[in-house]
């Protein structure tokens, strides 16, 4: 195996296992009161939407100008929508499945759709971040290695890495407030870092070639995370909002915030 599709290996699987820690913050809940748990799925929800545009968004519109023949805002607005239609088509999917599966819709189904379309949104961010590392480390092959170079590729790991800890806090803890205990919470959340080294090893392999399909697909994650957290997430967390009118906002203020704050001062 060549050196740099290592070290993206090695990149990545660290990269997972931030998730890990940051999906472990469901251990805390042994008692889980329905008002914090809005609170932090308030807090989820800013994630995913500042994550959508600092770390897919932006470096999607950045890498379509200097990698794709059309204009980047077409890269962007094209992998953008496919990302929220594909999310859209697989809630009717497994709405359907569901139905006809147990003859009838209802609350149970409701709650497992919510929960399917949580965790797809996050492994498909996690696909283009991971492919980004990787593509950071397999272009080290194609110039002139020095401890410069090789620092930049750390770098980006290590700010992918950090922006990991609230995104796997985002999986876990909405699982816990659907009445999944903290071992499967725990466990479905530090998984959906997982596809992270896969994609790392695959960017670093392909680095040639991947360079002008990762704009479309990190708009694509952007998208599909967006749809999730508008159409699910924060209507959820505002169904007590009539006792606590801004509690669970403050929650998604403070995400946004914290997600912001790691995508722009880690670049």
């Amino acid at each position: 195996m060549d050196n740099t599709v290592l070290l993206a290996l090695i990149a990545t699987l660290g990269t997972w296992f931030v998730t890990a820690l940051g999906a472990a913050v469901v251990v805390f809940f042994k008692s889980p009161s329905p008002k914090v748990l809005n609170l932090m799925l308030g807090f989820a929800s800013g994630v995913m939407i500042a994550a959508s545009f600092w770390s897919l968004l932006q470096p999607a519109i950045e890498r379509a100008e200097r990698y794709c023949d059309i204009p980047a805002y077409a890269v962007a607005t094209i992998g953008f929508m496919a990302g929220a239609v594909f999310m859209w088509i697989s809630d009717k999917v497994v709405t359907f499945s569901r139905s006809k599966a147990s003859g009838s819709g209802g609350t149970k189904s409701d709650r497992f759709n919510r929960i399917i379309m949580l965790v797809l949104s996050i492994t498909l961010h996690n696909i283009p971040e991971g492919m980004a590392v990787g593509v950071a480390f397999g272009a080290l092959q194609n110039r002139e290695f020095s401890p410069e170079s090789l620092m930049g590729a750390i770098t980006i790991a290590v700010g992918i890495g950090l922006q990991n800890f609230p995104e796997g806090a985002a999986v876990s803890v909405p699982l816990r407030r659907e009445g999944f205990s903290r071992k499967k919470s725990f466990f479905i959340g530090q998984a959906s870092g997982l596809v992270e080294p896969i994609a790392g090893v695959i960017g670093a392999l392909l680095v040639v070639y991947i360079e002008s399909f990762l704009p479309y697909a990190l708009a694509f994650a952007a998208g599909s995370m967006i749809l999730v957290a508008v159409h699910e997430l924060i209507p959820e967390c505002q169904q007590n909002k009539k006792t606590s009118p801004y509690f669970a906002t403050m929650g998604i203020v403070s995400g946004f915030a914290v997600m912001m704050l790691l995508d722009v001062m880690l670049g």
